[in-house]
């Protein structure tokens, strides 16, 4: 598996090796000791599984406690994924970094504790799947807005506008948010 850092270093791309023939596919999502060789966490203590329509954004979440590490990919579909610093003592603080995830590729993201993270669908459909260091803890959980003019992501909208959560329509800029000690 290669691994590699993104502009925000804390943040990893993964690609795994992908053995491939007429009739279909092959490949290691997670091994314990790549992981552990890569500087990766190796326990997981919980694997979510969402499927979404084109034009949905999920996100920006995090835990203020309880923050969690992920790791996330898509098995079917294509979206663009986005982990945002915001850690203050950080150097990239208010950064973000983003990467297409899809089925085809096979790539993975590794997001660590102290970034918000979000995804938008590309696809007519996505499955997207992640596992998380910490279990999701409902009094911590936490949005950032997906627009904040702070971050000023450059989301692939094509012009239309995203499909959101109310809790993510609702959710404070950079400037108004909880954010880690």
């Amino acid at each position: 598996m290669r691994v590699e850092p993104l502009a925000i270093p804390d943040v990893k791309l993964l690609t795994p090796r992908v053995f491939g023939d007429d009739r279909g596919f092959f490949l290691e999502s997670f091994n314990a000791n790549s992981f552990a060789d890569a500087g990766l966490p190796t326990e997981w203590l919980q694997d979510n599984h969402s499927r979404s329509a084109k034009g949905v954004l999920r996100g920006l979440h995090y835990q203020l406690t309880n923050p969690q590490g992920k790791l996330v990919r898509v098995t079917q579909g294509a979206v663009f994924d986005v982990a945002v610093d915001i850690r203050p003592a950080s150097s990239t603080f208010g950064k973000w970094v983003g990467a297409k995830l899809s089925g085809d590729n096979h790539q993975m993201l590794y997001v660590p504790p102290g970034f918000a993270h979000g995804f938008l669908v590309l696809s007519e459909t996505a499955d997207f799947l992640y596992k998380c260091t910490t279990l999701w803890h409902q009094a911590s959980d936490r949005s950032l807005a997906w627009n904040a003019p702070e971050i000023g992501i450059d989301w692939p909208l094509d012009g239309a506008a995203p499909t959101l959560a109310a809790k993510d329509a609702a959710a404070p800029t950079l400037a108004k948010a909880e954010v880690f000690a």
